[in-house]
């Protein structure tokens, strides 16, 4: 199993509830394909650096996970199918990446 991260932009005019239920789906997605959830983080409505569709903002949401290989492809292919998806970027981790990604999940618990 590798260790992956993904981080995705859901359009800003996706109300509260329709985000949850697409971040849900998305989630469901990769637990079904034997997917372990390491990290889940909502980092909600931020500015874009540049507009993406003429949007300026958008709903940030970040996955850390293990899963093989072979399920991130139809993963993926969700993400270019779905229209409340701006963009998704999915980065395999290695050892240092994992590391880094502890004490970042390790400094947020500490803030809150």
């Amino acid at each position: 199993m590798n260790h992956y991260e993904t981080v995705f932009i859901l359009n800003p005019v996706l109300s509260e509830d329709q985000v949850k239920e697409t971040v849900k789906k998305y989630e469901d997605f990769l637990v079904s394909k034997g997917a372990k959830m390491v990290n889940k983080e909502n980092w909600g409505l931020k500015k874009l650096a540049y507009p993406i569709q003429h949007k300026k903002s958008g709903f940030y949401n970040l996955f850390e996970f293990q899963v093989d290989g072979e399920a991130i492809e139809p993963f993926e292919l969700m993400f270019r199918r779905d229209e409340a998806v701006m963009r998704y970027l999915t980065v395999k981790l290695d050892k240092h990446a994992i590391e880094w990604a502890q004490k970042r999940v390790k400094r947020n618990k500490e803030k809150a």
